[in-house]
């Protein structure tokens, strides 16, 4: 082998060794880009609608301040709870998980898709799946969480007499586990939409009430220095309208959807269409698991 030939091997595997060092800087920062703990808050029969002036929410519009977020998010009809919190965390609509109703307790329709526990597979069977060894815990205030997710995937399954009692649950699962996911279901303020009507001062008083809960929340996430690991999403199953919800109305369709924490855009007003079964591929996305191709949502991708 002469002297040029050498030289230009030579550079070859500089260059060869160059582009395999950016490529593995690469996978380090997309992987110091995840977060490890992720908290879904779902606040039941809280309408997008919520967000004007009749209520303070200071922590709330702080996390939309600080974060990306979207106030014309979409339930599945109908817009009722069982059929939509199962959309939430089941990435898909009512037609492949079968939960069609208010209290669906098991499908009315055959699910397209069966998994662990006899259930349409959730977020919880994808990162059992792909991460095994994760805690993961459901904290929730409506019984009828408890028939929408894998009970054997979960470290903690919690059902809470009031809301106060079940975020407390769930800030001591969280900050002694540390899990990568927790899902903490509140009751308010749709408890305040039916016996009192949606609208009301006494449904912006439980809108209070569950925003002083989320501040809560953070502040312990903040104090236990878990939050900079962390990201939060808020959404809601539906809103409302008089006493009552289930309609084809936007006050009663459309809801927040609020995501906020590590490597979050800031102020950052999302025009994209978003479901509430895009939920779950979102989070599963952040994790950087891969979707479930018999899932129908898409990953809300214009966080960062």
């Amino acid at each position: 082998m002469n002297l040029q030939c050498f030289k230009s091997l030579i550079s070859v595997c500089i260059i060869l060794l160059s582009l395999n060092s950016c490529s593995n800087t690469k996978i380090v920062e997309k992987e110091n880009l995840k977060p490890k703990h992720i908290i879904l808050i779902g606040s039941d029969g809280f309408g997008a609608y919520a967000f004007n002036d009749k209520a303070k929410i200071p922590n709330l519009r702080q996390m939309m301040a600080e974060g990306s977020y979207s106030l014309e998010a979409r339930s599945v009809l109908p817009s009722s709870s069982a059929v939509n919190w199962a959309s939430m965390i089941m990435g898909s609509g009512p037609e492949l998980h079968g939960y069609t109703e208010w209290g669906s307790k098991t499908p009315e329709i055959p699910s397209r898709i069966i998994g662990t526990d006899s259930i349409y597979p959730s977020i919880f069977s994808v990162i059992d799946t792909q991460l095994p060894n994760a805690k993961k815990g459901v904290s929730y205030s409506w019984g009828g969480i408890g028939y929408l997710f894998e009970k054997s995937l979960v470290d903690l399954d919690f059902n809470g007499k009031t809301d106060e009692e079940t975020v407390d649950k769930a800030l001591d699962f969280i900050t002694k586990e540390k899990p990568v996911l927790t899902f903490i279901h509140m009751d308010q303020p749709d408890g305040a939409g039916h016996s009192i009507g949606h609208d009301t001062p006494e449904y912006y008083a439980a809108v209070e009430k569950i925003d002083s809960l989320i501040g809560n929340i953070v502040s312990t996430l903040k104090s236990e220095q878990m939050m900079d690991d962390t990201v939060i999403i808020f959404s809601s199953d539906h809103g409302g309208i008089e006493k009552g919800h289930g309609g084809k109305t936007l006050l009663e369709v459309e809801i927040p959807w609020i995501i906020y924490g590590k490597d979050i855009a800031k102020n950052n007003r999302l025009k994209s269409s978003i479901v509430t079964y895009d939920t779950a591929a979102t989070i599963a996305n952040l994790l950087g698991f891969d979707i479930p191709k018999f899932w129908r949502g898409q990953p809300v991708t214009n966080i960062h």
